[in-house]
């Protein structure tokens, strides 16, 4: 008879809840594995149905192709550089040639699976004589493979672009991204507006009823929006009050000033974050949710996804970058004799990040976790004023210089026509809930 005493029960029960661990953690990234396989079939598929057929076009960026066959194909999964150029007999060593003459201009390792390319070649009896290859590295810059010279060569280019000036209105009902997605306004554009009022408005605090107004040069493409030039002027009304913002040359630099002349950059962000949701803010009594107590939170918390950066904000020398039990990996600021603040949770440190180290306003010092005492991603973001723990989003920041005496008057005509134009855009309100 075999005795098993308790103390082996407690080491297989060990052993069997860490081989259950291994296999759920092993069928989680088999799943997400096969997820992800999956997603990019389904773009290649969609891709080549959409994909050229051969045809007779005359010109294709700057090139006369008319008498050859153009092709359009769908870089495959697995597939690389070499298996592009196989069909049309090119040798190991011309891959290998043209792979190491092509990195200055695009490293042939850069090319994206489920992305289309071009090929032009020339139809014989015996087999196919490819002239060039092109591909679209985005919507404005272009490689081509020049099969034609005697020694083959790398071109790259850019399509036509134009800027149109536009303008848009929205009203925010949910977060900035929805509104500006409603209104057919790229996320560039929410990212551009957002970093104008970084230091005025806390995004992760706008509710529904703020609204905006914006004038921007929009680039085109082949006919569609590719992103945005520049900002010119906007109006962002939060909590009933306006924040305006116009783009003006002074001393050279382009820059953002309000409607007193007065700059849009002030000495703090009022976010570490870009974007995200602010979950926990400053209290003298909150809940913690890992310790089940109620405890002073003399913090503010931000959720957002894992990897999202986290900014300085102000500029300032690293005191403490490091890991406690608590704290997770973290980082401390000092910014001047007055001013410290702190970053929490952190899933890892940014690049250089360590004591004794300078930062700027708006730089990434590392990027969100749950490291430490944390139920999830998220930042929890400290600011100490004269050695004791204050709510940042009470301060109120000092602006950088304001307008030169010397260009003063030239700004104001040129906020005085913009504000003009800003008021005459309406907005629409968001509908009445029927119910």
């Amino acid at each position: 008879m075999i005795r098993v005493t308790k103390k082996k029960w407690i080491s297989i029960g060990a052993i069997a809840l860490a081989v259950t661990g291994v296999i759920t953690l092993t069928s989680y990234v088999r799943n997400k594995k096969i997820e992800e396989e999956q997603a990019l079939e389904a773009m290649i598929a969609a891709n080549q149905k959409a994909a050229l057929k051969p045809g007779p076009p005359e010109y294709m960026y700057g090139l006369r192709v008319d008498p050859f066959t153009v092709e359009e194909k769908i870089i495959g999964k697995g597939e690389f550089f070499a298996d592009m150029l196989a069909p049309f007999q090119i040798t190991f060593d011309q891959v290998f040639k043209l792979s190491q003459l092509s990195k200055p201009l695009f490293n042939v390792r850069s090319f994206v699976q489920g992305k289309p390319y071009r090929v032009v070649y020339k139809e014989t009896a015996s087999s196919n004589i490819l002239k060039y290859l092109i591909y679209e590295i985005d919507a404005v810059n272009y490689v081509i493979y020049d099969f034609t010279r005697e020694e083959p060569a790398i071109i790259t280019g850019q399509k036509e672009m134009k800027v149109v000036r536009r303008e848009a209105t929205g009203v925010v009902n949910s977060s900035l991204f929805g509104s500006m997605t409603e209104n057919n306004l790229s996320a560039q554009t929410a990212v551009e507006l957002a970093e104008i009022f970084a230091t005025s408005i806390d995004f992760y605090r706008v509710h529904s009823g703020d609204f905006y107004k914006i004038i921007f040069e929009e680039k085109i493409v082949d006919g569609e929006a590719v992103g945005i030039e520049k900002i010119i002027a906007a109006q962002f009304n939060h909590e009933g009050k306006d924040y305006f913002a116009f783009r003006f040359d002074s001393k050279g630099k382009a820059q953002y000033f309000d409607e007193k002349g007065l700059s849009q950059q002030k000495s703090f962000l009022k976010s570490p974050l870009k974007f995200g949701r602010l979950t926990s803010g400053y209290t003298l009594k909150r809940f913690h949710p890992v310790q089940k107590r109620f405890k002073a939170h003399l913090g503010t918390d931000y959720a957002a996804p894992k990897g999202t950066p986290i900014l300085a904000v102000g500029p300032g020398v690293i005191s403490e970058a490091r890991y406690t039990s608590f704290n997770g990996n973290y980082v401390k600021i000092k910014h001047n004799d007055k001013i410290v603040t702190q970053y929490l949770h952190m899933s890892k440190f940014a690049k250089g990040i360590r004591p004794g180290a300078k930062v700027d306003q708006g730089q990434v010092i590392g990027y969100v976790g749950s490291t430490g005492l944390s139920t999830g991603p998220h930042v929890c973001f400290r600011y100490w004023k004269n050695g004791k723990q204050v709510n940042h989003l009470r301060e109120k920041y000092v602006n950088y210089s304001p307008i030169s005496a010397a260009e003063k008057a030239r700004f104001m005509l040129l906020k005085d026509s913009l504000m003009s134009e800003l008021e005459g855009l309406p907005i629409e309100e968001p509908a009445e809930d029927a119910s």
